[in-house]
């Protein structure tokens, strides 16, 4: 399955990716250490992933690595241990990546040294190997977080002609995670503040990891924030320490400041919303306004100290950093929030998507207007006929956003005059959709990840009544 998806702005990867230092024996052996430790230890609770599975999928990481390298001869006994969790066949089918009017994508490694299922590479044409492994300038990139059995991993997608019919897409590499991921946001700053290219990844797991994409072959991320510092078996009872500031349970949501580069937000399943600096690597402020899950985040794209947070408790609140002492202002509605988004091209508007299929519009000067209190929603659209996990706003057309569902189909919708009217519907063959986004790039190049872990590009410019309505906001490139 595909529960999270990002993607990275055109020109911010690196044209030639670094490979990654292989890790030392001391270094394997410490995951080992660590590994056997946690195997011996309870699960931390319904909610979370077992520490012991987190462990062994980071053995495997290194193992993997290691053995690539010719560098984990010693260690074959541990790797036949592994083996019964058949963690290796986490796409032994061919279907990993679709474009939508474009044709199925077959998918492959660029690379020989990077396909893990190819025992016999040649090393004869190491040139031709490079160039393929060269991420252009003008090429799209997605990255997905995908799970298949036990494995987790991030998919660093190649989309080659974005927006054209030549639109043709490949997994350039992947990197494999510790813990399930629920969330990503992509990021161009960390320690230092120079621009990069980077991955905050939110997982069932207490912290937040953040990966350099632009290294191949990393066996840990650059930096984690929060976390778990100390574990302790008492009897029958396990005591968890965790790192200061840290949150406490799963990472449901994140949400990088554009304009700030160096904040991030996070909502987790502690009821707790938490602003870092990832300069620092420090939590920056925790609030605890909500009574159940928070399960989203959003920056306000015109206002940057703004943040809008989305529960489980029915409830979304809005934050001003220039307020610090106002509690806030606060919307109810009618089930669990699943995703939230501000409107591009306004910085009042925002939509919030629900669980019982229910899309919600909402313009905030109501409730900051002194003369009036006016929380009622501008709309509310009965989007599908189950719970609308994601929502993406076209940021080139005005009132154009799409939705996805567990109800496998993801829509198009015209909100012009505060009046939704669908404009197109698909069946979205990713399963049950959790993640869809527009790109900021391609404005009507839709990615859509679900529960088939197929990742799906969909062209909407290639539906006729998309192109009538919106072809003139359609001004990035010319259609072959």
């Amino acid at each position: 399955m595909i529960s999270a998806l990002s993607w990275i702005p055109i020109g911010a990867s690196k044209v030639e990716p670094t490979i990654a230092e292989p890790p030392s024996k001391e270094e394997i052996q410490d995951i080992i250490t660590t590994a056997a430790a946690s195997e011996n230890e309870e699960e931390a609770g319904d909610e979370r992933m077992d520490d012991a599975g987190g462990a062994v999928d980071e053995v495997v990481r290194a193992l993997n690595v290691a053995d690539a390298l010719g560098k984990a001869d010693k260690l074959d006994d541990i790797a036949l241990g592994l083996k019964e969790l058949d963690m290796e066949r986490y796409d032994d089918e061919d279907e990993g990546v679709e474009v939508f009017s474009s044709g199925i994508g077959d998918l492959y490694y660029p690379s020989n040294d990077l396909d893990p299922y190819i025992k016999d590479k040649n090393d004869d044409d190491d040139s031709e190997e490079l160039e393929d492994m060269i991420i252009n300038p003008t090429d799209s990139v997605i990255v997905c977080a995908r799970t298949e059995d036990d494995l987790s991993l991030l998919e660093v997608h190649i989309l080659e002609d974005a927006g054209t019919s030549e639109m043709n897409m490949y997994v350039h590499h992947d990197i494999i995670i510790p813990a399930f991921p629920l969330s990503t946001a992509w990021l161009d700053c960390l320690q230092g503040r120079e621009k990069g290219n980077f991955l905050a990844v939110g997982s069932m797991e207490p912290s937040i990891e953040i990966w350099d994409l632009d290294v191949i072959d990393a066996v840990q991320p650059c930096m984690v924030l929060g976390g778990i510092s100390e574990k302790k078996k008492k009897g029958k009872k396990k005591s968890i320490k965790y790192k200061d500031d840290s949150h406490t349970d799963s990472v449901l949501g994140l949400a990088w400041n554009k304009k700030i580069r160096n904040v991030l937000a996070s909502a987790s399943a502690d009821k707790r919303v938490k602003i870092w600096d990832v300069a620092t690597g420090k939590c920056e402020s925790t609030m605890e306004h909500h009574s159940d899950k928070v399960q989203a985040v959003a920056w306000n794209h015109h206002e940057p100290k703004i943040l809008l947070s989305g529960s489980f408790d029915h409830t979304v609140i809005l934050r001003d950093g220039r307020m610090p002492s106002h509690p806030g202002y606060k919307w109810s509605v009618t089930a669990d929030v699943e995703s939230l988004a501000w409107d591009p091209h306004t910085n009042h508007d925002f939509v919030v998507s629900l669980e019982d299929g229910t899309v919600k519009c909402f313009d905030v000067r109501t409730a900051m207007s002194e003369s009036t209190s006016d929380l009622s929603s501008t709309f509310t659209l009965h989007a599908h006929d189950k719970a609308v996990t994601s929502v993406s706003y076209n940021v080139s057309a005005p009132n154009l956003l799409a939705t996805g569902s567990m109800d496998k189909t993801v829509k198009l919708w015209d909100l012009s005059n505060n009046q939704p009217s669908v404009v197109a519907s698909k069946n979205s063959n990713a399963g049950a959709v959790f993640s869809i986004s527009f790109s900021e790039d391609n404005p009507f190049v839709l990615a859509i990840g679900g529960s088939e872990g197929k990742l799906q590009v969909w062209d909407t410019l290639s539906e006729s009544a998309v192109s009538r309505r919106y072809e003139n906001y359609n001004k990035n490139r010319t259609r072959s």
